[in-house]
Order: structure tokens, then C-alpha cells, then sequence
């Protein structure tokens, strides 16, 4: 029997998801099998383009079971209800609420296949955040809006690569709002996830450095006391329950050390702080993975460069290194 396959979401119909998803597809770099939930004109479209003469056969399912069925040079697409007709003639690089209404409808349907286990976990091709905010949505993000269709359990964002893995105490707020929410329950919960998450993936004891807020992690209360107030209460709750976490580390020097072997993962206390390091070593092999779900979901590490959108020239790289990893982790 064929295994369960990812569920990939087109992304922003605007932006280069269909795209890095079809190239993905031609390049046979979709391990054990995928199905794509999306429009399928705009998958014809985004085929057509990056196919250059190869043959990429796009085919409408009804179900999984039906993608299961199709040669594996075949590109399966399921159409969630919702979407409105004509996608695939709207012009590319352009925010459009239509879009980010389209985008929705298919995350949430392929979180739904995902999280009944018809697909054995979620790869998210990009979304444009100012489309999704266009079309009425209340989330600023995919981790968000995932988070509400699990029903609003705790969850974390974690980039990584081979060398290095960061998960965020916030994500997508303003950077006033990023250190108000610094508190010793958020990063406590924090650990605590990232733990969770690494035992699940084969590393039951995984070496957890806690980066500080401040400059030098506060120098003893010189550029800041959330490190006393909050950072290291966290990190002693989390070692008093077997936890092997450490800190506050410099933040300057932190995301070094754990790339050099001494840490397995970083916590990091908002975005810029946590996915700069990441993205700097390569967007190309970074993964955005969503920690705290009931499933596994991951996507590329980059947005819906609209800059490129229709040019047939964006890399697939993140994204097959997503499928890969998603693969991976769904088998763990």
C-alpha cells in the first residue's frame, strides 16, 4: 500500500507557492507522495511555467484515495469549497483579498485531511500576510490560524536546518509587544514545547540554551531585569522537571555556539531575534515547523516574493526541504 501523502497547500495564488509546489513535483522531490490542496487552474498555470517541455499532468481529485490511485508522475490537486472562480486570471505579484481568502480555505482543508490522518502531515506553500488581513481573516499567519483549527492549544514556531534550530516565546507582533510578552510562563511554555517536540523527533534529552532578552542577557540587571524577573525562573521550573535547559544566554553569541555543537536547539525570545541567525545561513534549506499542533506541519522559510511571481525562476529548495522534513517527522 502506497503510504499517506503530504498534504501541500498552494499558498497565495498570487505568489510563487504554485510555482515552488509544481516544481517540487517535477522534480519528483515530494518523498513518498503528495496532494495538493488548491485551485487547479492555477496549478495548470504554475506547471505550465516551470515544466519547460517536461510533462507535469495536473488531475482534479475528489479525495485522497483518488490521488493515491494516479501514476506518480501526476500532480493530484483537491479544490476546497470556498474558492471563487477565475484565480488563475488574476495578476500575479499583487496583494488581493480573493488570494488570501483562497489561500484560507486551503489551509484549513488540508489541516483537516492532515489532522484526520488521510495526509500524513501538512507542508504550507507561502501566504502574503496583507492579502490574508484583506480577506477578513483574524490571523497574521499561518501558525496562528493553525492553531485556532486545533482547537487553540499552545504552539511555537521553530526554524531550522542542519545546523541550527530556534523556537520563537512570540511570533508575528510588534517588537513593544514581543518584550511586554516575555514573562516566566510564556518561556517556561516555551521549553516546555520545544522539549516535547524534540523527544517526539529522536531526541529525548535534547540541550535547550535560553537566550536572554538584553544585550549580554541583561548583565546582571545593567541593560534590563527581565532576565531576573522572568528568563530564569523559567529555566529553573524547567530543570526542577528534568529538563536539560541553560541560561540566559548572550544572545549574541548563543546561536554560535549551539551551530558549533554545544546546544541542540535555541529558545529564542522573539522572531528577529530567533529566524535572523537561521535565514542568514541559507533560506534555502531553512523550514518553518509548527510546534504544539496534533500533527506535523512545516513550510519553506520565505515568503510570497511577489517580486518573482510568474517569472518561473523561484527556488523550490525551502520547500522541498520542508516535504522532507515533514516526512521525517510525521515517521517519527
Amino acid at each position: 500500500m502506497k503510504p499517506a501523502p503530504l498534504a501541500l497547500t498552494m499558498g497565495d495564488p498570487a505568489g510563487i507557492g504554485p510555482e515552488i509546489v509544481a516544481r517540487a513535483f517535477l522534480q519528483g522531490a515530494v518523498p513518498g507522495g503528495g496532494l495538493v490542496v488548491g485551485d487547479a487552474a492555477v496549478m495548470r498555470r504554475a506547471a505550465a511555467l516551470v515544466a519547460g517541455g517536461a510533462e507535469l499532468p495536473v488531475v482534479t481529485v475528489g479525495s485522497v484515495a483518488e490521488a493515491l490511485c494516479l501514476p506518480p508522475q501526476a500532480m493530484p490537486v483537491l479544490e476546497p469549497g470556498g474558492l471563487v472562480p477565475g484565480l488563475a486570471e488574476l495578476p500575479q505579484g499583487r496583494i488581493d483579498a480573493r488570494c488570501g481568502a483562497a489561500a484560507a480555505a486551503c489551509i484549513r482543508a488540508a489541516a483537516a485531511l492532515t489532522a484526520c490522518g488521510e495526509a500524513a502531515a501538512l507542508v504550507t506553500a507561502p501566504i502574503h500576510k496583507e492579502a490574508l488581513a484583506a480577506a477578513g481573516e483574524p490571523w497574521p499567519g499561518h501558525t496562528e490560524l493553525l492553531q485556532s483549527e486545533a482547537g487553540g492549544m499552545p504552539v511555537r514556531m521553530m526554524l531550522a536546518n542542519d545546523e541550527l534550530k530556534t523556537v520563537l516565546v512570540s511570533i508575528h507582533v510588534a517588537l513593544r509587544d514581543a518584550i511586554a510578552a516575555v514573562s516566566r510562563e510564556a518561556v517556561l511554555e516555551t521549553i516546555r514545547i520545544a522539549h516535547a517536540a524534540a523527544a517526539r523527533w529522536g531526541t529525548p534529552a535534547p540541550r535547550i540554551a535560553v537566550a536572554g532578552l538584553n544585550p549580554h542577557a541583561g548583565e546582571g540587571g545593567l541593560f534590563g531585569d527581565e532576565e531576573i524577573r522572568h528568563i530564569a525562573p523559567a529555566i529553573e521550573a524547567a530543570r526542577a522537571g528534568g529538563i536539560d535547559a541553560s541560561g540566559p544566554h548572550a544572545p549574541d553569541t548563543v546561536f554560535m555556539r549551539a551551530r558549533r555543537g554545544e546546544f541542540d536547539l535555541v529558545i529564542a525570545m522573539y522572531h528577529d531575534q530567533g529566524l535572523i541567525p537561521v535565514k542568514y545561513l541559507g533560506v534555502e534549506q531553512g523550514v518553518n515547523v509548527t510546534l504544539g499542533l496534533p500533527f506535523v506541519r512545516t513550510s519553506p522559510d520565505h515568503g510570497t516574493a511577489f517580486d518573482l511571481a510568474g517569472s518561473g525562476r523561484a527556488d523550490p529548495a525551502s520547500l522541498i526541504a520542508a516535504c522532507r522534513m515533514a516526512r521525517r517527522l510525521s515517521a517519527a
